[in-house]
């Protein structure tokens, strides 16, 4: 289904009923209405990064629902796609933290290919309708996924930026993981303590310290 290690260990999911109803339900909103990202997408987080490559999690709530924006990746768009605003002010606090330049792009695929998971609760969306597809089985998958990342013996950080990623915190149990946590980038929050909260200099000194390579967070102008 996806294609590397990510099927054998999500076997057991895509066997059980909700899953299958899921995928009917998916596949039956493809072909009546305008669904994203692309539907050779939806699992594009974990065709970019491997399970035994995950060093750090960026939890995002559902994909971007405006036209041609979701790529499959939490916090992402597509090359040549406006910059939402909570992208916007990732950019604006990782030049603060690192002094990262902003880039002319918002297309996350060179940190999916580092090892950062950018997954979303809910893996897709109506045009125009966030949250459409919420409540319908993707929660109880991306729960999974969680899960079986905490299992890893492998130190990984996840970033939990909002209530909706905050809530997952209590699937992350495993005591060699680090968990970073803020009010969401949207503009509505980020001044209620995303910005100055230096995730991306967290997550590197975490990494560095379990002698695992850091991530290049620059992303480059196309």
């Amino acid at each position: 289904m996806i294609g590397n290690s990510w099927d054998l260990l999500l076997e057991a999911e895509y066997e059980k009923d909700y899953f299958k109803k899921l995928q009917d339900f998916v596949i039956n909103e493809y072909k009546t209405k305008t669904i994203y990202p692309k539907i050779s997408e939806i699992f594009k987080a974990f065709i970019e990064t491997k399970y035994e490559d995950v060093k750090v999690v960026i939890l995002g709530q559902d994909p971007y629902h405006g036209e041609n924006q979701a790529e499959g990746l939490s916090f992402s768009v597509k090359v040549g796609i406006d910059k939402p605003k909570s992208l916007i002010n990732i950019f604006a606090e990782l030049k603060d933290d690192l002094g990262c330049k902003i880039p002319n792009n918002g297309s996350l695929v060179p940190w999916a290919k580092q090892g950062v998971l950018l997954l979303n609760s809910t893996l897709t969306v109506v045009k125009d309708n966030a949250r459409s597809h919420a409540e319908k089985g993707w929660e109880i998958f991306t729960d999974e996924v969680i899960k079986i990342i905490n299992k890893k013996n492998t130190p990984v950080v996840f970033i939990l930026w909002g209530s909706d990623a905050r809530s997952k915190k209590t699937l992350i149990t495993n005591s060699k993981h680090y968990i970073i946590e803020s009010a969401h980038p949207s503009p509505l929050s980020a001044y209620r303590g995303f910005f100055g909260s230096k995730p991306f200099s967290k997550t590197n000194n975490f990494l560095i310290k379990n002698k695992i390579k850091p991530i290049d967070w620059q992303i480059k102008d196309i």
